[in-house]
């Protein structure tokens, strides 16, 4: 049995009501037909481990901080990524999908902003800078060199609340849990221009362990 977070919790206790009743009215049959949808309510909410977990990755390293699936790897895309130049990976996720977040890159967390919003599709272009969202920023010192690395949790059509249990000023490690996402829902990473992507449109990724960028080598060990 996998692990399950936290925050599995309420969502499943409302989802096990209609069985419940059921089951009161003496419904058999019905409560245990029932009884699948809080088991998949909870499943949802998985958490397996990953490895390497909490660091094994060099300084150049990116990884994915969603399961899912790359729905567009390029340049920054205008309305969507931050100021400056960038090249962007946006990876969709399913209902489906472990939405478990990680950091997809080791450093000290210079920036968390919340943004409360609306909740359109994830996959539609203007769900980036119209839904809500938690923008984090991570920066780290390699070869004298500020790094920075922008990453974005956005909610979908079917989540509506963003989870992040990091703080300005938390080390974190490449791949290190970070939060999650209640239901479909999208995360968008921003790099330099300096760094090659090394996936693409259509490819599925797995959080903490697809290495989707990758600074030319500076034979720094994270």
């Amino acid at each position: 049995m996998p692990t399950i977070d936290r925050e599995a919790a309420p969502a499943t206790a409302v989802a096990a009501l209609p069985a419940l009743v059921a089951a009161l009215a003496g419904r058999r049959g019905l409560a245990l037909a029932l009884a699948v949808a809080p088991v998949g309510v909870a499943l949802f909410f998985r958490d397996p481990d990953r490895r390497p977990e909490h660091g094994g990755f060099d300084a150049d390293t990116v990884v994915s901080p969603a399961d899912g699936k790359v729905m567009f790897a390029g340049p920054g895309q205008d309305g969507v990524a931050p100021e400056g130049e960038w090249q962007q990976v946006s990876i969709f996720l399913s209902a489906f999908d472990v939405h478990i977040n990680r950091a997809p890159y080791g450093g000290r967390l210079r920036e968390v902003t919340y943004r409360p919003g609306r909740w359109l599709a994830a996959y539609k272009h203007e769900s980036a800078h119209r839904n809500e969202r938690t923008d984090l920023v991570i920066e780290r010192e390699v070869d004298g060199a500020t790094r920075v690395v922008h990453f974005r949790q956005i909610v979908g059509l079917m989540a509506r609340r963003v989870v992040t249990r990091v703080s300005v000023g938390d080390e974190l490690a490449t791949g290190q849990r970070i939060g999650l996402m209640k239901f479909g829902s999208r995360m968008d990473v921003f790099v330099p221009p300096e760094v090659d992507l090394l996936v693409r449109t259509g490819q599925r990724v797995v959080a903490g362990e697809t290495v989707i960028a990758r600074w030319p080598s500076s034979d720094v060990t994270a």
